[in-house]
């Protein structure tokens, strides 16, 4: 079907047009993480990425998304690896996942929730810091996660055989960990865990460069800033500066921002409360920029 000169798509192919990645993410491998990822894809076995806020494990899976739709189309085949991501918060119901019943004029219908969609479609469904949805919402997902490959719809009273492309993906942040948010073992144990972190300094300041568009030379000074400030950890700092600030101290710095300012607005007031922390991170700026 076309109108106006544009193919019309319905149905499956709708769904995965709407998930298509036209353009390559920008991401750079650190370690194995992309061999271990396809290898897990091909398998359909399903992934934990464990890393600090920040860090790059969205890019990464948006970056593994790209390559192996274009790996479908190389081959002739259609893209299977659309990624349908649901950014978890702690109002997220298990309705919001699998769907619900809305009314429409007069009628009732129901409306599949993101991870029904990836389940029938064949998606890469990504579950974004899974420990920050309510824990019913988690034990939803064991089914999906082990070799029943199902998903219960008990609103409707069926049960849904997961498409043989649907790959589940969660992440969380272990340094957030604590009584009331924690990844129960039940549920970490029926993934394969890919574990990230901060990019090592020679890697994070060529990210920073592309991502912000600041020269070489303030992209190394950034992102030495960012292995000085993580030291601080030792110091009581619950958690290092992600690459994410960084890069946002760096849009602000071409922005025509001076360095320390840019850097005291992303960096020093974004990650702690404490006024000696806070004392001690712009101390480490104005070891690095001098204006």
């Amino acid at each position: 079907m076309k109108e106006n000169g544009k193919k019309q798509f319905t149905g499956v192919e709708r769904f995965f047009e709407d998930h298509f990645f036209s353009e390559e993410p920008y991401y750079l491998p650190i370690l194995d993480e992309v061999e271990i990822f396809r290898t897990a894809y091909s398998l359909r076995m399903p992934v934990l990425l464990k890393g600090p806020t920040g860090c790059g494990k969205t890019r990464f899976l948006e970056y593994m998304a790209y390559h192996l739709q274009k790996e479908d189309i190389q081959t002739g085949e259609k893209p299977t690896a659309s990624l349908i991501t649901v950014s978890c918060h702690e109002d997220l119901s298990a309705s919001d996942l699998i769907g619900r019943y809305l009314l429409l004029g007069e009628e009732t219908v129901w409306i599949d929730g993101p991870l029904t969609r990836a389940v029938k479609y064949g998606a890469i469904c990504y579950l974004d810091e899974i420990v920050e949805a309510r824990k019913d919402t988690t034990v939803l997902i064991h089914p999906l996660s082990d070799y029943r490959r199902i998903l219960s719809i008990e609103k409707k009273g069926q049960v849904i055989d997961a498409h043989e492309n649907f790959l589940l993906v969660i992440s969380y942040n272990p340094g957030y960990q604590s009584v009331l948010k924690n990844l129960k073992h039940s549920t970490r144990q029926r993934f394969l865990t890919i574990e990230f972190d901060y990019p090592p300094e020679e890697m994070e300041a060529p990210i920073i460069a592309h991502e912000s568009g600041v020269d070489s030379a303030t992209a190394g000074d950034l992102a030495l800033l960012g292995k000085k400030v993580r030291r601080l950890k030792d110091l009581g700092l619950e958690e290092g500066v992600s690459t994410r600030l960084l890069i946002y101290a760096g849009q602000l710095i071409l922005s025509g921002i001076a360095s320390r300012r840019a850097c005291e607005l992303t960096v020093a007031k974004s990650i702690t409360d404490d006024p000696e922390t806070e004392r001690a991170v712009q101390e480490i700026i104005h070891s690095i920029f001098d204006k």
